[in-house]
Parts: C-alpha cells; structure tokens; sequence
C-alpha cells in the first residue's frame, strides 16, 4: 500500500467511524494519525511464498468462528499444511447466542467440535490452546503454556469481546453475550428473577426482580428484549401462583436515536412498534451513566432492576494489540484492502478483529457474513501466492441484513427489497438453520423452533451454576 493509499483508507475509516461516534472525534483523528504515519514507515511489500519449514506451505489460522473455519474450508484442495488453534474445542454459532440465554435451545445445538467439523480434512490439524504472542519477524506464535508454533502464513479469526467503553467495573452486573458461558450465565439470572420473585414479599423488591433492563438496541438487544418478553408474556404466564410474570417490565435502552441503527428508518420504526406490542418499553436516547448491582442510571435517573444484560459494544480480541500495528479505537486492526498488515503479506487479519471499509467508505460490520467472504478471500488470497501471484483486494457483497424481534415478527434489509413481519422472520429463521454447522443441529434447532412457535415452549428452562437466593 502507497503512502497516499493508506492516508485515503484512514481518511475514509475515520468519516465513517465518527458518523457512528462523533463524540470520539479527538481520539480517532489520533488514530488515524498513527496509522498513517505506520503506513508510510512500513509499505507492504510485494507478497513472496517464503518458508520457515520444509515441505509445503504451514498456514496457521487463530480462531475456529466463522472467518477462520470457513478459511480452513476454502483451503481443502491447496497445497498447504494447516494448524487451526482455538482456545476453546467448539465452532460457536454466535446470531443465536441469545436463544441459549432465552432458554429457547440448549449450547449443544449451536455449538459443534471443531475436529469434527474437520475430520476429513486431511491437510487441517486442530490443537487446543491460547496463543497469547505473535513474533512477526521469525513467524511464530506463543502460547499461554510456554508453547510456540512458527508459520508461513497467518490467519488472525479471534473475533471479538464486549465493550464497556472504559467500564469495565459494570461487567459484573450487566454481562455480555459473546460466549457460551455468557449465555447461561444470562439464562441463570434471567430464570432466577422469577423464582426470586415468587418468594418475595417486599412489593418493591419483587417490582425491582421482575425488571429486565437491555443495554444497547442492536440486533442482540432487540432480539433479546423480544425473547425476554415472550418468556414473561406467554412462556411463564401460568406457572408462578404469588406473582404474574406478565407483569414483568422489560426496558430496552439505546443511546441512539434509534433501535437497530443498522437498518433502514422505516424497519427500524417497525422494530419498535413490534417490540412496544409486545410490551417492551424502548427507550432511545438514553445513555447509560452507571451501572450498580441492583440499577442501571440513565443520566440523573435510577432504573431499578435485578436483572441487567449488555449488548451495547464490542471490541476486538486483545491479540490484536500484541502485532503492534495501528488499530481503531475499538481494538481493530487497520488492515490493508488485501486484509494483511503493514510490511506483512504473510499476515492477514479477519472478521471481528479487522478494520475495513467498503467502497462507500463505510466501516464493514462485525457480522457473519463479513468473516465468511474474508475467510474464503483470504484463502484464495494464500493460494495465489502460492502460484506466484500478486494479492487481490477483498471486496465485501453485502447479501442484506436480518433480525428478528419475537414471536412471527422480523425485520429484513436487502438494498431494494425490504421485508417485515412475518415474511421476514421465516427468511431468518432459513438463513440460520442454513448456516448452523451439522446436519443434526440442524434439524434439533427446527424441530424446538416448531415447538415453540406452536406451544410457546422453552425447552432449556435450566438454572445452571450457583443460586443466589436473595
């Protein structure tokens, strides 16, 4: 990358950060700053199949979500050697995280082995373990254990973590949804509100124990408010006798003007008339001043409530910050248009972790699909190289965007065709089985969505974990 190529990327990364955040415009003309100035010590250089080890290429790829499994995937039929490293022995399927924490499936139905997914990959190893160092000049990782690995090329897919924006003392009291353990750590408070409720005798204790208070209106504070709602509305309705869960109050806060910002205004407008039928109450231009164990402040107002979920940022996994090359505010690495890093061809980065803006020069979003088509880019990309060719650039078709809000209602964006209601919730609920990894999650997932859509059941109703009475 030139070094007017790389002020032009850094240019167009900061217009549309800031149209997001423009609170933030100081820190992120700093940034950027740096970055340029990275840019012009550091072009990339035209990319060579170097090698640290005989035999064929050794592609190593850090995270098994969906950038760094589909990248696996792509390279089936190459002649390279892959080591796939995951601190974790599960391919997580993050859009219905949020049903695990609804009670709605339980973590075997979106959670598939990553050797399994691989098992007739002849040319994929798996291994189990943290890397926690990327050495870039002789090409090897470190891990947590005193372990290392060297590469010829590395694929960087460690997703993402959530964002308290410089909170982090909140996260006790208001966990995220990014991980399995999140999930049921969610599904345990959410479940334990109510059995808490049926004990208590206080009036305004129990009111506060039966409050559910959403922090952050993006797809997963949506879908989570409607499926709070759903389980308060219609799940429990008749299974408590000292109080009615129907009574619950569910409050969905969003810092912008609007819930799912992400959308067009008008599915964005439906969303909240959907979400208000249903109960919940939205409230947008809210923001979130201090979170305590039994309230949530929205400027000088205290919300009191039990039971308090974030869902309002995320920021990349800090390996990033180990490759020492500029990142945006939210931890991403700025990568270059072939998704490599500055003065590295051999490195690329992916997904949640990577900073890249499309030809409009809006930020890429951190969804499925984004590390999808960069996991595929990039293993053409190493092929390339292999046969001597020069890298392309990653060029991201956006195929639409979809959430679902509750019970036979959804919204769907995709460019001209704009879809609401029921339609658009059958068109995510294909997408999703479509995209599950196994054949038999796949059918489990159909059959317990059937389920529910006709007996308004919740079939992982558990409360894993210790229990907390009071």
């Amino acid at each position: 990358m030139t070094a007017h190529a790389g002020k032009e990327a850094s240019a167009l990364r900061a217009t549309s950060f800031e149209a997001t955040n423009p609170g933030l415009r100081p820190l992120i003309q700093k940034s950027m700053e740096t970055a340029e100035r990275a840019t012009e010590v550091q072009p990339t250089p035209t990319p060579v199949a170097a090698r640290v080890s005989g035999g064929p290429p050794h592609v190593v790829i850090v995270g098994a979500g969906f950038g760094g499994l589909y990248a696996t995937r792509a390279l089936k039929r190459a002649p390279v050697r892959i080591t796939v490293i995951d601190r974790r022995n599960h391919h997580l399927f993050q859009p219905l995280l949020y049903q695990v924490a609804t009670a709605g499936l339980s973590p075997g139905e979106i959670a598939y082995p990553i050797r399994a997914a691989l098992r007739h990959q002849k040319n994929a190893q798996v291994l189990l373990a943290e890397v926690t160092g990327v050495d870039l000049a002789p090409r090897k990782l470190r891990f947590m254990d005193g372990g290392e690995i060297g590469y010829d090329f590395l694929i960087l897919a460690t997703g993402a973590t959530d964002s308290y924006f410089g909170h982090d003392d909140w996260q006790p009291w208001a966990p995220g949804l990014k991980n399995l353990e999140e999930a049921l750590e969610v599904r345990r408070r959410i479940l334990l509100a109510f059995e808490c409720a049926e004990r208590e005798t206080d009036p305004a204790r129990r009111r506060q124990l039966l409050t559910f208070v959403l922090v952050g209106a993006g797809p997963t504070g949506v879908e989570l408010a409607g499926a709070v709602a759903e389980i308060a509305r219609h799940v429990m309705a008749e299974d408590f006798r000292s109080i009615d869960p129907r009574e619950s109050r569910i409050v969905l806060l969003e810092g912008g003007p609007r819930v799912l910002a992400a959308f067009p205004p008008e599915l964005s407008a439906k969303a909240e008339a959907a979400l208000t039928k249903m109960g919940v109450e939205v409230r947008t231009n809210s923001m979130v001043t201090a979170i305590t164990p039994n309230a949530v402040m929205v400027g000088e107002h205290a919300i009191p409530a039990a039971t308090i979920i974030w869902s309002a940022g995320v920021k990349a996994s800090p390996l990033a910050k180990v490759l020492g090359v500029p990142l945006d505010r939210a931890g991403r690495v700025l990568v270059a248009p072939d998704l490599t890093i500055p003065g590295h061809p051999e490195v690329f980065v992916i997904g949640d972790a990577a900073a890249l803006v499309d030809s409009a020069g809006k930020l890429l979003p951190g969804v499925a699909p984004v590390a999808i088509q960069q996991g595929r880019h990039v293993a053409r990309n190493i092929e390339r190289v292999t046969q001597g060719k020069p890298l392309s650039p990653f060029h991201y078709f956006n195929k639409g965007n979809l959430a679902t809000i509750g019970r036979a209602a959804g919204v769907a964006d995709f460019g001209r065709i704009r879809l609401s209601g029921l339609l658009a919730w059958i068109t995510w609920l294909l997408v999703h089985i479509f995209f599950l990894i196994g054949f038999r999650n796949r059918l489990v997932v159909l059959f317990d969505w059937t389920w529910s859509y006709f007996f308004y059941g919740r079939a992982a109703r558990l409360i894993t974990g210790s229990v907390n009475y009071k």
